[in-house]
């Protein structure tokens, strides 16, 4: 078999880790350095359900506007584009600029170079700063920031989960707008939060890859008028 090649590393801030970019022939994946695979160029099964399930249900509003929280290898941003029209904008918030560095050379071509189409905007930075300080701007969130609702690679990251972020997330939708939340496994607390927060909830359980690999959870959450 081919050994794995190590691409980059970059650091995560406020966790004092670091990310690594590998490649093994045609396959990347990206890993946290000392504590194992995040994601693989493989399987996106689940990522591309996460904006499919979500962007399907907004395509046919005027000038449909996304926000995406978490880049990472490109997959859920291309199946975003792929479910919405020519007006249509999709904003990209990724934390580490590495990883958007890589998305624009060695790992784009994985996921059909999404960066380079002309509705992707990218904001280098926390997706929790941008909820804070916009209001009905959204049609749809997406968020795919860690492992779940609980901040697996960063700390900081659990408050998008918390009462306050989801606050946040609610008035930063327009109206009837969807938030969609990727995670490794379902969390029956989180479902509460979300209704609490005043979303009507869903989820849905989907596998990793063409019907087989682990189950995820994605849960799609739809705003008030």
């Amino acid at each position: 078999m081919i050994p794995w090649k190590v691409l980059d590393t970059a650091p995560i801030p406020g966790n004092g880790a670091e990310l690594q970019l590998s490649q093994r022939g045609a396959e990347f994946s990206i890993s946290i350095v000392g504590a194992g695979i995040l994601m693989g160029s493989r399987a996106h099964g689940s990522e591309d359900a996460l904006a499919q399930l979500t962007c399907s249900k907004i395509a046919g509003r005027s000038r449909p506007r996304v926000l995406i929280g978490g880049l990472g290898m490109g997959f859920t941003l291309a199946a975003a584009l792929c479910h919405l029209g020519a007006d249509a904008e999709v904003v990209v918030a990724e934390l580490i600029p590495a990883v958007v560095a890589w998305n624009r050379g060695p790992l784009g071509a994985a996921a059909g170079n999404p960066l380079q189409d002309e509705r992707t905007t990218v904001r280098e930075g926390d997706v929790a700063k941008i909820l804070k300080a916009e209001r009905q701007a959204y049609d749809a969130i997406l968020l795919d920031v860690d492992n779940g609702p609980v901040g697996m690679t960063r700390k900081k990251n659990s408050w998008l989960y918390t009462l306050d972020g989801l606050t946040a997330s609610y008035a930063a939708l327009r109206p009837k707008g969807l938030l969609a939340i990727w995670s490794a496994g379902p969390d029956r607390n989180f479902t509460q939060r979300l209704r609490k927060a005043g979303f009507k909830v869903n989820q849905a359980r989907v596998r990793e890859q063409d019907n087989k690999g682990d189950l995820h959870t994605i849960w799609l959450a739809e705003s008030g008028p």
